[in-house]
């Protein structure tokens, strides 16, 4: 490690007389350390020597317009320090919007859901209303009161073979006034 009047003397150098050599001998004295420093915050070895390469450049870039009024050593501490809390805070920030841009996308899903379901259960009552009344009260005892053929059958007089022709009467309409939702009503008529 090189003492503070050297450190000092590089940026002296590199601020006034743009001396590429004095910040490459600062860059490769100070990169390594300066990652450890990082990783106290960050975590993330790639990361880290993101931040301190950014630091450097920014010192390259605006070597002009710098003043530095501690020493050069704690400028660079604090500059990589800096970096780790504005990288840690931009992190945050996008995992918050992140978190209510799912928010947003779920509601946007449950109210699409909703109108889907809503549109598919009026569509179900029209097609249900073109069924002859047996055939209708037959399929939603099966479908929506979950009672057997045979149970059905015996309810309404009739056979358990006539419940099933009813039922399997009353699916093929369906199938064929509700097409378009057949995903959603496979939900729904299946046993």
């Amino acid at each position: 490690m090189q003492n503070y009047n050297d450190i000092d003397l590089l940026f002296i150098r590199i601020l006034t007389r743009d001396d590429v050599t004095a910040y490459k001998k600062l860059f490769f004295d100070f990169f390594a350390p300066l990652c450890l420093f990082a990783k106290r915050y960050v975590g993330q070895k790639e990361v880290c020597e993101d931040i301190v390469q950014g630091v450097f450049f920014q010192l390259w870039k605006n070597r002009h317009c710098i003043t530095i009024t501690t020493s050069a050593r704690n400028f660079l501490v604090t500059s990589v320090r800096n970096a780790c809390i504005d990288w840690m805070r931009k992190k945050d920030l996008e995992a918050t919007y992140r978190e209510k841009l799912s928010i947003e996308l779920m509601n946007e899903e449950d109210t699409t859901t909703l109108y889907a379901v809503s549109e598919l259960e009026e569509r179900l009552n029209i097609a249900l209303a073109k069924l002859p009344e047996n055939v209708r009260h037959t399929f939603e005892m099966n479908r929506f009161d979950g009672k057997t053929y045979p149970v059905i059958a015996e309810e309404c007089g009739i056979s358990v073979k006539t419940v099933e022709a009813h039922i399997s009467r009353a699916l093929k309409l369906l199938r064929s006034e509700l097409k378009d939702f057949l995903p959603l009503l496979l939900l729904f008529l299946e046993p």
